[in-house]
């Protein structure tokens, strides 16, 4: 039986001063707004576990438990979260169903996929679907709070042991690409764009290219926005899995 959305709808509850934050964070957290996370998986005793943790953070704030990936899109459009973070194997609506949809109806929404799944599939579909990270339960839940900044930060995760599937699936999209006898011309982008791209597909955060290029984050944001909008993309990763096809970032 489902749980009422609304019962489990919940402020966080105090957390100690400056847990599993670094003095940056802390510095940051007094200006700004905590990160808005909502947690969905049909185990309740994990739900419990994650908002112990991220709750003993000042930084992060569980806005939500939702037990199904139905009940995820409609908490998603009703408290709009900044981070989803939520299991494939669900009843009434997977995950990766729900994240196309909680894309529609919460689109600054980044979302995690936290799930004991390691099948390539499952790791494919879920980048086309939106996901912004890919995380298998084997983690550490400590790791979960600096997970949830990181992606929040423009970053996308994945574990390692799936990213070398990613990695090899990459080199299959390059080769396949150079057997291709005719191809449709891609999209124009500015060379600041390309920058950008080719920047993404290195793996760096919003902050760290506005470091390399000597511009501000939000006009680092922006530039990704058009290069998705551009490129008809909905993730940084499906941007990175663009670079390759084109041959705009080397796989060994």
């Amino acid at each position: 039986m489902s749980e009422n959305p609304e019962a489990r709808s919940s402020a966080a509850a105090p957390r100690r001063a400056g847990a599993g934050a670094t003095s940056a964070d802390r510095e940051a957290g007094q200006s700004a707004d905590p990160i808005r996370v909502l947690i969905v998986d049909d185990h309740a005793l994990f739900r419990r576990g994650l908002e112990m943790v991220l709750q003993e953070e000042d930084d992060i704030e569980v806005i939500g438990e939702g037990g199904d990936g139905h009940e995820a899109v409609e908490m998603a459009g009703d408290l709009l979260p900044d981070v989803v973070l939520m299991d494939i194997r669900m009843p009434r609506r997977s995950g990766i169903e729900a994240c196309t949809a909680i894309k529609d109806a919460a689109p600054s929404a980044k979302i995690v996929m936290l799930t004991i799944s390691d099948e390539e599939e499952d790791l494919f579909e879920a980048i086309k679907a939106g996901a912004t990270g890919y995380l298998l339960k084997e983690i550490s839940i400590d790791e979960v709070p600096q997970a949830v900044r990181a992606v929040h930060g423009g970053q996308s995760l994945i574990s390692p042991s799936m990213a070398s599937k990613l990695i090899t699936e990459f080199a299959s999209l390059a080769k396949r690409s150079e057997e291709r006898t005719q191809q449709v011309p891609a999209p124009k982008l500015t060379d600041r764009e390309m920058e950008v791209l080719r920047l993404v597909a290195r793996g760096l955060g919003n902050r760290e290219i506005a470091r390399e290029l000597f511009i501000s984050e939000n006009t680092v944001k922006n530039h990704v926005r058009n290069i998705l909008e551009k490129l008809q993309l909905h993730s940084r990763m499906e941007a990175v899995v663009y670079a390759v096809r084109e041959k705009l970032l080397e796989i060994t």
